[in-house]
């Protein structure tokens, strides 16, 4: 799926979808079920994945959170916009953003609640050395992740910019969980119980990458966003 053709914003905890005024239904299915189905960890499982208010009929509504619910996500519709200032609400929502006098070095910790499944933690800024993230869930990241931060999720990561920090996936065990990153390039990364740290002169593929576990070590490989 192109991005060029269907918006994504980070939410609060998930991720708001618009599509294009001359996109029809069905290729909005197609574009959709051909991202899920390829397994590029566009979408990490448990994801909240939120769809525009008045879009679509309840009968589409309905196909559109099953073809999610089959990968295991929950679509639910866009809450109405409130009337207060929207800085002061992405304030009050998102710690991780910036407040006045904010030190560079600080220590965030961010414990992420879980719903239906468990939920993912949106972070729509870069992570500055210093700058520590927690949560039992997994975590996607609009920016960088700075050399000297650190990321401990105990779900899948995904870094929608450079990752030079200290990515911790799977933290509580599971070595099915992964490091995605536009490009990956960590002090060290972890998944489960295994560890793993970028080469000394890591290639450039050009493509974003991927970290998982397979026989028994961390492999890193290009992918298709």
């Amino acid at each position: 799926m192109s991005e060029d053709k269907i918006k994504i914003k980070g939410e609060n905890n998930g991720l708001m979808l618009a599509f294009p005024t001359d996109m029809s239904f069905a290729e909005i299915v197609e574009e959709l079920g051909r991202k899920l189905e390829s397994g590029s960890g566009f979408f990490l499982r448990g994801t909240l994945v939120y769809v525009p208010r008045d879009l679509f009929s309840k009968d589409e509504l309905k196909e559109l959170q099953e073809l999610f619910r089959t990968h295991g996500l929950i679509c639910r519709l866009a809450k109405p916009v409130p009337a207060k200032s929207p800085a002061k609400q992405i304030a009050a929502e998102n710690p991780l953003l910036d407040q006045p006098g904010e030190a560079h070095h600080s220590s965030v910790q961010v414990a992420a609640k879980s719903s239906e499944l468990r939920q993912m933690l949106v972070i729509d800024k870069t992570l500055r050395g210093g700058q520590a993230v927690e949560t039992e869930g997994s975590v996607i990241v609009f920016g960088n992740v700075n050399p000297g931060a650190q990321i401990i999720a105990g779900g899948s990561v995904d870094i929608r910019g450079t990752c030079r920090g200290v990515v911790h996936a799977g933290a509580a065990g599971d070595s099915t969980a992964f490091i995605i990153a536009d490009h990956l390039m960590p002090t060290q990364i972890r998944i489960a119980n295994y560890v793993a740290r970028s080469p000394d002169e890591p290639e450039d593929s050009g493509k974003a990458e991927r970290a998982y576990v397979r026989d028994g070590q961390i492999v890193i490989e290009p992918i298709e966003r």
